[in-house]
């Protein structure tokens, strides 16, 4: 899945946006370039803050940029102005695939999939709810640490309380 605004572009457009369209691979965009456009998409969100659209395009520059926390708070407020836009929760829901939060991602694509008004929208959902379930089925997430780390740890320190008192019998 890579970071684009292509679907977007009508609902730019409407709004009459004079901001370019992202671009699909994120290697081909030079950082003084990406800078700029920044620039250009937090101007526009200061002009337009109750946007969703915009916050979407603009959290998406900002992960293309690898600025991670600005990315998740304007992709959180995207899906809070318009809980019903399907861009904006399936970047949101992407954003937590990338980061391999993936129970967390499971659930905000099944969300991005309810919004989903048409066949390539669902497409695209279901694609990446694949991927998801098929990289927590391998194992490849986060470990979530749910044990406690007393025991392991009293048992260490018991193996070296004994050591040490071996060592200076000896």
């Amino acid at each position: 899945m890579s970071l684009e605004v292509i679907p977007m572009r009508r609902s730019l457009e409407q709004q009459g946006s004079p901001l370019p369209l992202m671009w699909r691979d994120p290697q081909t965009i030079s950082p003084e370039e990406l800078a700029s456009s920044i620039q250009r998409l937090e101007s526009a969100v200061e002009a337009n803050p109750h946007s969703s659209d915009l916050r979407t395009c603009l959290g998406m520059a900002y992960a293309m940029n690898f600025d991670v926390y600005k990315s998740l708070d304007a992709l959180t407020i995207a899906t809070e102005l318009n809980p019903e836009s399907f861009w904006a929760q399936m970047k949101y829901s992407e954003w937590h695939y990338r980061l391999r939060a993936l129970p967390k991602a499971e659930a905000e694509t099944l969300k991005a999939l309810e919004l989903a008004t048409n066949g390539g929208d669902a497409f695209v959902a279901r694609k990446q709810l694949q991927e998801i379930r098929r990289l927590i089925r391998e194992g490849t997430q986060k470990p979530a640490w749910t044990k406690p780390l007393l025991p392991p740890l009293l048992v260490c320190l018991l193996l070296f309380a004994v050591l040490s008192v071996t060592t200076l019998w000896k």
